[in-house]
């Protein structure tokens, strides 16, 4: 795979994971959601930690707001590391699938990360109102933007049997998370990695 389908797959992720940030941002609040069928949803939500909503103050004794400074700071080399990686996968001519899966974790990983660093700079909050782009009042600042997500797939939503120990009566839904495009990228571009990990990583004999 070539330098220039590799960047073009990662522009095209960006593009499709920038345009449905802003859309839903600047047209629906906070908490919003649309059903499109019975098992998939656009919901509004904003992420301001890591994976599944966790925060590092939910971990080591900082503050919520130096905790969100360190992950993203820990973001930006994370992405210059896959960065690295990519492109030497790309000059040693690695095999298509292991560019193809970097490719998507990076797309994913960067999109994510220009949520956090810019999105407090360049939107109002989303609060009881619709944001506004390139708002006088921004929300936050630079390193303290939030992630966007609106993918939720409540394909099971249920409530467990009574006789079912410590569960029974409790509620059950798959598939809980809400996530966004960048996200889909990562998860596929592993996801690629784990199933096919003989064909993207050759050893030679």
């Amino acid at each position: 795979m070539s330098l220039k389908k590799s960047l073009l797959l990662i522009v095209v992720v960006l593009v499709i994971d920038q345009l449905s940030k802003i859309y839903i941002k600047t047209h629906f609040e906070l908490g919003d959601s649309v059903e499109v069928f019975n098992w998939f949803k656009v919901l509004f939500i904003e992420n301001s930690g890591a994976a599944w909503g966790a925060k590092l103050s939910d971990f080591l004794p900082v503050s919520e707001s130096l905790g969100k400074l360190i992950l993203t700071v820990f973001r930006l080399f994370a992405v210059a590391g896959i960065g690295y990686w990519l492109f030497d996968a790309i000059r040693k001519n690695a095999p298509n699938t292991l560019i193809l899966s970097v490719s998507l974790i990076f797309a994913g990983a960067l999109g994510n990360i220009i949520d956090s660093v810019f999105y407090g700079l360049v939107f109002d909050h989303s609060n009881n109102q619709v944001a506004m782009l390139f708002s006088d009042e921004p929300y936050g600042t630079m390193f303290y933007g939030k992630v966007v997500d609106m993918l939720y797939f409540p394909m099971v939503d249920t409530v467990w049997p009574e006789w079912i120990p410590y569960w029974g009566g409790k509620s059950f839904r798959f598939f809980e998370p809400v996530f966004n495009i960048a996200d889909t990228a990562i998860s596929t571009g592993v996801g690629i990695l784990l199933v096919f990990n003989k064909k993207a990583f050759v050893v030679e004999e």
